[in-house]
């Protein structure tokens, strides 16, 4: 699959946003504390990934109801669904400079993943969280996502790379009360 960006300015991938606070204390606390002792940008990117994908559990998985949005917000309460944790990945990234955009699959709703740039070339990465069934991996050479669409049932990955969370999304985060009031007002499209 060919990734488009949706803007040609690669800068607007490196930018904070309501969502990818990465200005914020705590996300830069957390981005020193992952940098200390990796050699290079990509070992760092892996420490990040690993981390949001090891250290917060996804919300669903966890029993968690509350709904986080805000980068800061998902390392300072330690929960998340796909979309929070990828716009928490994506500030710590972009913390360190590392170009980040922010996709999607449509499975039974849509779900949210972040790509990462390094040599010329966009690398997507799930940090929904490991569970049976479900192994997702750093990888610049492949893709190891949490899942694979079937294009049989209607899923598809989209190709567009966004700077920003996409509106619909981050509207159905924000708009609800608890996890469950979230599961009944996914996004099943962009």
């Amino acid at each position: 699959m060919q990734l488009i960006q949706e803007t040609p300015d690669l800068s607007a991938y490196l930018v904070a946003d309501e969502a990818i606070d990465h200005h914020h204390p705590l996300v830069r606390e957390t981005a020193a504390e992952l940098a200390r002792g990796v050699a290079n940008s990509y070992e760092y990117a892996r420490a990040a990934f690993e981390f949001m994908r090891d250290t917060i559990p996804h919300s669903q998985d966890s029993g968690d109801l509350r709904v986080t949005w805000r980068a800061s917000d998902v390392l300072e309460q330690g929960t998340g669904i796909c979309y929070a944790k990828a716009h928490a990945l994506a500030a710590l990234l972009r913390a360190e400079d590392i170009p980040t955009a922010l996709c999607y699959q449509r499975l039974d709703v849509v779900h949210g993943l972040v790509a990462v740039r390094f040599n010329g070339t966009w690398h997507r990465q799930d940090p929904r969280g490991n569970k049976p069934g479900v192994d997702a991996q750093f990888s610049l050479d492949g893709e190891r996502l949490a899942f694979t669409p079937d294009p049989a049932s209607g899923e598809t990955d989209w190709p567009v790379l966004y700077a920003a969370p996409h509106p619909i999304v981050l509207d159905a985060l924000k708009s609800a009360d608890d996890r469950p009031h979230l599961w009944e007002t996914l996004p099943t499209a962009l």
